[in-house]
């Protein structure tokens, strides 16, 4: 049925502005404009390390196996890249990590010649499937890449390849997620790409989500299109122009086979659909059927007790009429608050303060509202006969599959081996042995419960690989066992904090995966498989969101899953407190943002604040809590996705109730007064954009930064401001950042001149306010930032992407690249003494690897150059010398703490000592105080430091 999403709940002031979606060229553009920068960074030379964690993973889009050696197959992650291994998963090497993207839609393989077809932007259309650049290819098995076209697409359905011609290959294009346009529908090549022809187009809201081919006969294939319209208050996933096609001639021409006359659905409430092929003349398709289910139909069996839906349709005097048992039953069930119980809330409805269906309201969140929505949900349907006629296969309803979610999954198997046999990806995977009449869950305890890929093995009956939110598990007995195979370092992060411990912990949020925690320093090894002990933790389940650590008491911490469910959690006593603010019974419900934005006061950790539309404050850890505002934002919209709500809280660590708030249809406001009174700080800035971050500034009490992020809207321009004062005006300071939408943007807390703004592409510095951007990019490719965090005292700065788990850098160079020593020719910085070890280059075994010692030697030189580095002993000895070749900006010379050659003789002719090789052929320094000395550009700069 048609839904009208553009009905305001309340009246806007605020003039709406035309939201551009960013073309493809711009993009082209942008991602020229980062690769040079990223050749050009003064601080191209940082390093930053990933640091896990693994065991989570991330979501799974697709696989590629090779059929004549299963052991060797490719995974694609949504955000994550592309991954091969040829150990049976054992181990996984990211192939993908030079190209512009991480972000997958589908993959295919040519396995005869090694050729690689990547679909880039993910298939699915949850909040955050990220857009792609196009179509890549490679002919070398991922050592290089090649961009082939479809630049538009933004999201790439299905990839299939002749599999007697690489170069034949036929392409579902999905199209934006939402914004309209053109490039959709089905594209072939003949000719590797070289040229494309758009042979199935159906209009600017519908494109291609699966494809499939008969596996005897690669001219026989069918699409399946899919009409959806997502906004970010609303998601429609279904309309007129879904259906199926099919296609004779390897896909130059296109028949709709999905009829009225076929016994298929047809009409506005047909959803996604996914494809599997047996043979020439027998498919099968399941449907996210989205036309509601007939009343007498919708629960059989009604269950005891009174439920939300009474409420809705009883008279004031059926109400008062109902057993108090009963209704302090459900209220108690409910989580009501202690003071509606049977009596005073009858108290309430016979005096007319609320009618009986508010108590079916107060329930009525977002969460619950996607979860009761009655539509006929997954169906299968089968064809004998090529796709002419369809046969319903499930008699009762295919309950508990997709919930409402079924935009988000939809695919289908059959076993290439038993036509009856077929598997259906959802929460969890379902497997049928009789043609899709009956069903069995084959999820495993440790298996992640949202499926999107599986291959089945045509040659090993039993033997299947399985594509989840939750990594890659292979099973060998047909889904009885499975087994994880999950080393990729791919973790999805919304947010992430970290406290003061030593070693500090990192704590994290994540897609579907809850929160967790670890040791900054953990090490990803398999280690843990032998000891027992992972060393990250999970401490929360579903899909996790924002963390606030009590700076007190690190097992203290705030956190929760989506929808704004937030616990108090003590991690010492494992107990944890539910703290979601409630209204008032005969209020509207509150709105919480899928990420709700949660702070811990910096003037008193027992003062925790939260956002709804509304925010509020709680000066007792949660336990109880004060609305301090208004609805802060334009007011919601109609749809099924919570919307006018807060995403973002910042108080100024200079005055107790100095606070920003940014919402998600684009107003920033502030309070001088704890909430005594609110003012709008957005008028003047682009409108109806979500507010990703508004920061107050640690430097100045006058300054805040914020951010806008057009992502709801495919625009993807960079929207970075800076205000002094207080938010009453604003100036940009996005300058040379290319397109990508900004998610984050945090504070150095030492130099104000510092900043890290994180996007949907990659990572950026700025070493003056936001005058000029640095791209920050070594060692992490171009993947999501959703968070940034620094840990003060051990100067690192915490990356959580959204994709390819946490990095982690030392600034401590950046904080100090200040005015002074950017106008040097040459600066070395300060070295920190070590402490001497026997051990070094040593190991207890033959078998084991030797420890080594590592010094690093920081410096920033203003050209590009050539310098001579040495290390001076206190008596004047060169003890080790070499050449760098260094960059303009700040580089890194690594020194082993060793002698050189000559250096070890020159020393042994001046001291009469004994120096023992270590058994790695290194020999080490002793004791004493030593000289790092660099030269060149036109300068001499010397540093000395001690092995203690």
């Amino acid at each position: 049925m048609k839904q009208f999403y553009l009905l305001l709940l309340a009246s806007i002031s605020i003039a709406s502005a035309q939201i551009q979606p960013t073309s493809s060229q711009q993009i082209d553009a942008s991602l020229k404009a980062k690769k040079a920068m990223d050749a050009n960074s003064l601080v191209k030379n940082i390093p930053l390390k990933n640091i896990g964690p693994s065991v989570m993973s991330g979501r799974v889009v697709d696989l590629a196996v090779n059929e004549d050696n299963p052991t060797e197959y490719y995974v694609a992650y949504a955000s994550g890249g592309l991954w091969y291994t040829n150990n049976n998963g054992n181990s996984f090497t990211p192939i993908m990590d030079d190209t512009e993207t991480q972000n997958l839609g589908d993959i295919a393989v040519h396995w005869q010649s090694g050729t690689i077809w990547v679909g880039t932007g993910e298939n699915n259309s949850s909040r955050s499937s990220y857009a792609g650049i196009g179509i890549l290819k490679s002919t070398d098995k991922g050592k290089t890449w090649q961009h082939m076209g479809l630049p538009d697409s933004h999201h790439i359905g299905r990839i299939i390849v002749n599999p007697d011609n690489a170069n034949e290959v036929t392409v579902g294009v999905t199209g934006h997620l939402y914004s309209t346009n053109k490039e959709r529908g089905i594209y072939k090549t003949t000719d590797g790409g070289k040229t494309w022809k758009n042979t199935l187009y159906i209009d600017e809201n519908t494109g291609i989500i699966d494809v499939a081919v008969s596996p005897n006969n690669f001219d026989i294939q069918y699409a399946a299109a899919w009409q959806k319209d997502r906004k970010a208050w609303n998601f429609s996933g279904n309309g007129e122009g879904s259906g199926i096609y099919k296609s004779t001639d390897a896909g130059t021409t296109w028949t709709k086979i999905s009829t009225p006359a076929s016994g298929f659905p047809t009409g506005d409430g047909v959803g996604r659909i996914g494809l599997a092929v047996f043979d020439d003349n027998t498919l099968y398709a399941v449907h996210d059927n989205q036309f509601r289910r007939e009343k007498s139909k919708e629960k059989k069996d009604k269950p005891s007790g009174l439920t939300k839906d009474d409420f809705k349709s009883l008279s004031k005097e059926q109400f008062l009429d109902l057993n108090d048992k009963d209704l302090n039953e459900f209220l108690k069930t409910n989580n009501f608050h202690e003071k509606y119980r049977a009596a005073n809330v009858k108290q309430m409805v016979r005096s007319n303060v609320v009618k009986p269906t508010d108590l079916a309201l107060y329930l009525e969140d977002a969460n619950s509202m996607l979860f009761d929505t009655p539509v006929i949900g997954a169906e299968v349907y089968r064809s004998n006969d090529g796709g002419k006629s369809w046969t319903k296969q499930n008699e009762d309803y295919i309950d508990d599959l997709f919930y409402s979610y079924g935009y988000y999954f939809a695919q289908i198997n059959v076993d290439p081996n038993n036509v009856d046999a077929i598997y259906l990806a959802g929460v969890p995977i379902i497997a049928s042995k009789d043609g899709g009449k009956t069903y069995t869950s084959i999820n495993g305890d440790n298996v992640h419960a949202d499926h999107h890929a599986l291959w089945i093995n045509p040659k090993l009956s039993g033997h299947l690989i399985n594509g989840n939110d939750g990594g890659v598990n292979t099973s060998y007995d047909d889904g009885k066992n499975w087994f994880k195979n999950n080393s990729p370092t791919v973790g999805q992060f919304y947010a992430i904090a970290v406290d003061n411990e030593k070693p500090y912990n990192v704590y994290g949020g994540l897609q579907d995966n809850g929160v967790w925690m670890g040791p900054h320093n953990a090490e990803e090894n398999n280690e843990w498989h032998q000891t027992g002990q992972y060393p990250w933790t999970s401490i929360l389940g579903g899909d996790g969101m924002q963390v606030e650590i009590d700076n007190r008491n690190a097992n203290i911490v705030y956190t929760g899953y989506q929808f704004g469910n937030y616990f108090r959690i003590d991690l010492e006593k494992d107990q944890r407190k539910y703290i979601q603010p409630k209204h008032e019974l005969g209020e509207a419900p509150y709105r919480f943002n899928w990420q709700t934005p949660i702070l811990l006061s910096p003037h008193n950790q027992d003062i925790l604040y939260m956002g709804s539309n509304k925010m509020h404050r709680s000066l007792n850890k949660g336990d109880t809590w004060e609305t301090i505002s208004g609805d802060l934002t334009q007011g919601g919209k109609t749809g099924n996705v919570a919307y006018g709500t807060l995403t973002t809280i910042s108080e100024s660590p200079f005055k107790f109730g100095l606070i920003y708030t940014g919402s998600d249809d684009g107003l920033i406001q502030r309070t001088d007064n704890g909430g005594g009174n609110w003012v709008t700080l957005s008028k003047n800035l682009p409108q109806n954009l979500w507010v990703s971050r508004v920061i107050a500034s640690k430097h100045n009490k006058n300054r805040v930064y914020a951010t806008l992020n057009g992502y709801r809207s495919d625009d993807f321009t960079p929207y970075v401001y800076v205000s002094d004062d207080k938010g009453t005006t604003w100036k940009s300071i996005s300058n040379n950042i290319p397109t990508s939408a900004v998610n984050v943007i945090t504070e150095d807390p030492e130099n104000e001149n510092l900043l890290f703004v994180g996007t949907d592409n990659g990572l950026y510095v700025t070493l003056d306010r936001g005058a000029t951007w640095q791209s920050f990019q070594n060692g992490m490719p171009y993947v999501a930032v959703h968070d940034l965090v620094i840990q003060k005292e051990a100067k690192d700065l915490i990356v959580g992407t959204h994709g390819r788990s946490l990095y982690k850098a030392d600034i401590s160079a950046l904080q100090k690249l200040t005015d002074d020593v950017l106008n040097k020719d040459l600066h070395v910085y300060a070295l920190e003494n070590i402490k001497h070890s026997t051990r070094w280059g040593n190991s207890w075994s033959s078998w084991s690897k030797p420890r080594t010692p590592g010094l690093d030697i920081s410096f920033y030189s203003d050209s590009d150059d050539v310098y001579q580095a040495k290390i001076i002993s206190s008596d004047d000895i060169v003890v080790s010398e070499t050449e760098i070749i260094a960059n303009k900006g700040l580089n890194i010379l690594s020194y082993d703490v060793a002698f050189s050659k000559i250096g070890k003789l020159n020393y042994l002719k001046k001291h009469k000592t004994v120096l023992k090789q270590a058994d790695n052929g290194s020999t080490y320094l002793p004791k004493g105080t030593y000289t790092a000395e660099i030269k060149g550009n036109g300068t001499v700069e010397k540093v000395t430091f001690d092995i203690e």
